[in-house]
């Protein structure tokens, strides 16, 4: 099993400069856990009724750090942990200069970027930009395309509806050979296409194990048709935290449920600090939990 941090800026206590998220990823590499995974919205609006999982908690008034720069940061400061999103908003940036800053980042830490794609839920984000609601799906596509081919052999011949490449040098390439592209869609038939085309797993929200199952079940069907096999892709998976008798999140009772997701297909387990901690104590305490949870895990065998 892989253990991920989830770490959303509205978790930091009242006072804490945002730099204090340069310090959760550090934390996180100590403690061992394979990654941390950070969110993405380029503005809010007032309204974030349209949010489908529940309770949006982070303030709209509040700020959100971009998180590709942040991600850059984090590996500044650390040595494996591997640097993720949940979920990039992939079609609000321009195909190149999304693929240039993948790349960078890549490179810059060695190949330690895997990162999970999504169209978002806000429409606001799109109308601000200019960019038809509508297109989201189609420009998910073109991006991760053009990312593809723009990453690949140099000189780079590309066209897409908002690219066109001709004998052009797209440079640094990444670290790895191919970076890992999760795709956090509802699995429908079609997003199951889609995924099996141009992605390396699936990042769902607010299922559970069988709902899991399911769509582990049908992506397999479809990277079949396309000649690709499900044990080379990333199933990513978030718990929600479970409260301990101190009223603080407990690691171990929220990886109670690990064992259903994993047996369904998860191969990343995604979990969620404090959500109003008192003070970065509790973020740390709470990530040194984690560390020795997964050590007394994988001492298990």
């Amino acid at each position: 099993m892989q253990l991920s941090l989830f770490f959303r800026p509205y978790q930091i206590p009242a006072g804490e400069p945002l730099s204090v998220c340069i310090d959760v990823a550090k934390a996180a590499d100590e403690a061992g856990l394979h990654s941390i995974t950070f969110g993405d919205h380029l503005m809010l609006g007032p309204d974030t009724s349209g949010y489908p999982y529940g309770k949006f908690l982070h303030r709209s008034e509040s700020a959100w750090p971009e998180p590709l720069t942040t991600l850059a940061a984090m590996g500044g400061v650390t040595k494996n942990l591997i640097l993720a999103t949940g979920i990039l908003l992939a079609p609000l940036r321009p195909p190149l200069l999304l693929a240039k800053t993948i790349a960078t980042l890549d490179v810059l830490t060695k190949g330690r970027v895997q990162l999970a794609l999504g169209v978002g839920w806000q429409q606001a984000e799109y109308d601000v930009q200019g960019l038809p609601w509508a297109e989201r799906y189609r420009r998910l596509d073109e991006n991760v395309t053009a990312c593809r081919a723009i990453w690949g052999e140099q000189p780079v011949d590309f066209e897409s509806a908002n690219l066109k490449l001709t004998d052009a040098y797209c440079l640094p390439r990444p670290h790895q050979d191919r970076i890992p592209l999760l795709m956090g869609l509802k699995m429908t038939e079609k997003n199951a296409s889609r995924m099996a085309r141009l992605g390396d797993g699936w990042c769902p929200m607010g299922l559970d194990p069988q709902g899991i199952r399911d769509g582990v079940d049908r992506l397999t069907d479809a990277l079949g048709e396309v000649g690709r096999d499900i044990a080379d892709q990333h199933i990513k998976i978030g718990l929600g935290s479970v409260m301990g008798a101190t009223g603080k999140a407990d690691v171990a009772k929220t990886l109670e449920a690990a064992p259903a997701f994993l047996d369904a297909g998860a191969t990343i387990i995604t979990i969620t600090g404090p959500a109003e901690p008192e003070s970065m104590r509790d973020i740390f305490e709470y990530i040194e939990e984690a560390g020795r949870w997964l050590e007394d895990y994988k001492s298990k065998g």
